[in-house]
């Protein structure tokens, strides 16, 4: 049985920041993980927000290469976030996604695993071919929009501490260890 709702807690939900909705997204999926409940019965948008903020901290802090470098190119990462962005609604993200990925297909496996493979710093011509710095200057903020669509998702929900790990252990039926 799924776990059909997307949580975070109160204190991430009157938060300024919008950052602060996504971590707590994020700490629930780590806590679900930690008590090893399959991601299949993780809410999938709760996850795709999981991974697109994956996406947007790897862009953010290395460019294009880093996550082709970190994520080790998945494909189906690559489908979930395609159908994120689209979901999320943006456009131009989408887009430059999409021709990056084009960029990464003319490249040929044997180059595209030894990139893989190597180091991503230092002297790397693949590197520097799939960087793009368009990412910086849409004026899409993928955080916003991450955050907006998780907090007006239909089954999200914003509980006390102790709310959401009642809930999650219902879930599991056993106690969760609190740190």
């Amino acid at each position: 049985m799924e776990f059909g709702r997307i949580i975070i807690s109160e204190t991430a939900m009157n938060s300024e920041n919008p950052q602060d909705v996504i971590n707590s997204n994020i700490s629930v999926i780590n806590l679900m993980r930690e008590e090893k409940i399959d991601d299949d019965l993780i809410h999938e948008d709760a996850l795709m927000s999981y991974y697109l903020d994956y996406y947007t901290s790897q862009y953010a802090e290395g460019n294009f290469a880093q996550f082709v470098y970190n994520s080790g190119w998945d494909k189906e990462l690559n489908e979930l976030l395609e159908e994120a962005l689209a979901l999320i609604g943006a456009e131009k993200h989408l887009e430059l996604f999409q021709q990056q990925s084009k960029k990464v297909k003319l490249i040929s496996s044997v180059k595209l695993n030894k990139f893989l493979k190597g180091k991503l710093d230092g002297v790397n011509p693949t590197r520097d071919l799939l960087n793009n710095d368009t990412f910086y200057e849409i004026e899409e903020n993928l955080v916003t929009l991450n955050a907006d669509f998780l907090k007006s998702h239909p089954d999200f929900e914003a509980l006390s501490v102790d709310d959401m790990f009642a809930v999650l252990e219902e879930f599991v039926v056993r106690e969760i260890k609190r740190e």
